[in-house]
């Protein structure tokens, strides 16, 4: 089959088209599969098309022959993969703006949990900042009368008494390695003793805070606290685990962790976008997990 000569170039503009096609098409959905795949069929068909006008191509030994008149099927077929680019390039642009449009609500949902751990952290750190203002005149303290001496009267100064003296203070006692506080911590949540467990974490993060321990003790506090349904700053001791290290040993639980204790202060919308999170950042998940990450979604009534 010999391609016309004036078809050549609107192949060849087709298959630059192609090759010039930008990376970001290759969208990882099923629809953005179904789509490449599409394109690639259209490719090799123009390949194919452009193979058999080189084996068909005049060469300067005939003479100077310039093939048969095109046809009105080549130019019917030119259109029909013209337009069939066209189409499959509105499909690539439309995919983008849906990728764009959710990468924008997971930004927003991202910087709404962020600022809802904010506001929890400032409400636990003062307690007192919401408090409503107080009405009415404000007490004064009362004047002390101080009486004049008479003239010519003796005043005798009382004696001052004698200050006690302040006791020595006892001895620091001698710290712990972290290693050893972490194990007595860990034995105590095993076995419920939550205060305990509480204690350990706190002494590795103050006296450890560059230690490698310190993480797993950040993770220590926030079950602690769970155990003790102190959930509001379990919620931000999970979030603080979280940051310490988004791809450490821990960032998965502590996700979980962080979406059950801002359902049980009623923060369920948070909760349910930490667990979209979750499911974000970590496509598979544990198999130790699943069953705890559907109980959370459910409680929180998640979509």
């Amino acid at each position: 089959m010999n391609i016309p000569s004036g078809i050549r170039p609107i192949l060849a503009a087709v298959a630059l088209m192609f090759a010039a096609m930008p990376a970001w098409a290759q969208v990882e959905s099923r629809e953005g599969i179904a789509l490449q795949n599409q394109i690639l069929d259209l490719q090799r068909q123009v390949q194919g098309m452009q193979a058999q006008a080189g084996r068909g191509s005049p060469t300067n030994l005939g003479g100077g022959y310039s093939g048969p008149p095109p046809s009105t099927s080549s130019g019917d077929l030119v259109a029909q993969l013209l337009s069939r680019v066209g189409a499959l390039e509105d499909q690539v642009r439309q995919l983008r703006g849906r990728v764009d449009e959710l990468q924008n609500q997971a930004d927003r949902q991202s910087a709404d949990l962020a600022k809802k751990i904010d506001d929890l952290a400032f409400q636990m750190q003062n307690p007192g900042a919401a408090a409503p203002p107080r009405t009415g005149p404000v007490p004064r303290p009362a004047q002390s009368q101080t009486i004049s001496p008479q003239p010519g009267a003796l005043s005798l100064a009382a004696p001052q008494p004698m200050q006690p003296q302040a006791p020595q203070p006892p001895p620091a006692p001698i710290k712990r390695t972290p290693e050893l506080s972490m194990q007595e911590g860990n034995a105590a949540l095993a076995r419920r003793d939550y205060t305990a467990a509480e204690q350990a974490a706190r002494e590795v993060l103050i006296n450890y805070r560059t230690s490698p321990r310190a993480y797993d003790a950040q993770f220590l506090l926030a079950q602690a606290l769970t155990g003790q349904r102190q959930f509001s700053q379990a919620a931000i001791a999970y979030d603080d685990t979280y940051n310490r290290s988004r791809r450490g040993g821990h960032a998965e639980d502590a996700l979980l962790g962080l979406a059950n204790s801002l359902a049980a202060i009623n923060e369920k919308k948070a909760a349910c976008d930490t667990l979209g999170k979750l499911r974000a950042e970590f496509p598979t998940l544990r198999p130790d997990l699943r069953d705890g990450v559907a109980s959370a979604a459910q409680r929180s009534g998640c979509r």
